[in-house]
């Protein structure tokens, strides 16, 4: 495989051992890069014991347990697991993680677990991320070693995060092949309700009103239009569920602005003003999206 980001194969380590929890998507590919780039290192997995096995087949990891003590010397540990998961893990890092380390996530929430990460020991430096990069469909079987490459990787640190940890955590996700950037908190949630919340549920919405209308006969006559506007809708419900929950109020807000608007258009349908002023603008938007390459948020 060709190299991507600015480490390579021969690269001296950045962490010695690298503690992921949770091999779904992205922990399953963070781990096949990491084992590419850096041998000497060791990745260290916690998740059920068909996943690691699952692993283990695919060389995915080094050491595998369905415990978190197995993380006891890691330097870094990235949570990968649901968001809700993800903050109940936090408690149990002291009990488990006995050298100091980095504390880092993948969750597409950021508020609720940068605040339960204060209460984390002194040892442990938390920086909440957010790789944004992804499928349709997650899952182990699913990940890639290029999954990162080219794509945003948010960084959240908390006001009183060491420069230096995040400089190690910004170098390791570079050799990954992100593009690490630095948001505030609050910016982060709301800026992801509307670009990839919101998508995400409207997709899934549309997907079973046309199902539901139109059934599976129906269905067989439909083009690609449909499938491209309803990718999302593969998503597994269970990682939905939890950024709802973590990101109510933001979701809430935008769910709002849309259905608005479809008020606006529903009432608009005779005259068709108001639908084409719609369609001209989502036309401009979609072409500064395109050239962005703004997809897979």
């Amino acid at each position: 495989m060709a190299e991507v980001g600015r480490a390579g194969p021969a690269s001296p380590a950045i962490f010695d051992k690298i503690g992921i929890v949770g091999l779904g998507l992205i922990g399953g590919s963070i781990a096949l890069r990491a084992r590419e780039l850096w041998p000497a290192a060791l990745v260290i997995a916690v998740d059920t014991k068909d996943v690691l096995e699952t692993a283990m087949r695919l060389h995915a990891i080094d050491v595998a347990a369905d415990d978190l003590i197995v993380l006891a010397d890691a330097d870094l540990v990235v949570l990968a697991a649901p968001v809700r998961q993800n903050i109940a893990l936090l408690a149990e890092l002291d009990d488990n993680v006995s050298q100091p380390a980095i504390i880092t996530d993948t969750g597409s929430t950021k508020r609720e677990i940068v605040a339960a990460a204060r209460a984390l020991p002194p040892r442990f430096t938390f920086v909440g991320g957010h790789p944004l990069a992804g499928a349709a469909k997650g899952g182990l079987a699913h990940a890639r070693p290029d999954l990162f490459v080219g794509r945003p990787w948010l960084l959240t640190p908390d006001g009183d995060a060491s420069a230096p940890a995040l400089e190690k955590l910004s170098s390791f996700i570079s050799a990954l092949g992100a593009l690490p950037k630095i948001v505030g908190v609050d910016a982060h949630d709301r800026l992801l309700a509307f670009l990839s919340h919101l998508p995400q549920v409207t997709a899934s919405a549309l997907m079973q009103v046309v199902g539901d209308a139109v059934g599976e006969d129906g269905l067989s006559l439909a083009g690609r239009g449909l499938a491209d506007t309803t990718r999302l809708a593969s998503s597994p419900p269970d990682i939905w569920t939890d950024i709802a929950a973590t990101n109510t109020d933001e979701i809430g807000a935008a769910l709002d602005a849309f259905i608005a608007l479809l008020q606006e258009l529903r009432r608009d349908l005779e005259k068709g003003e108001r639908l084409e002023e719609v369609f001209t603008a989502a036309a401009r938007w979609r072409e500064r999206l395109r050239r962005s390459d703004g997809h897979g948020v």
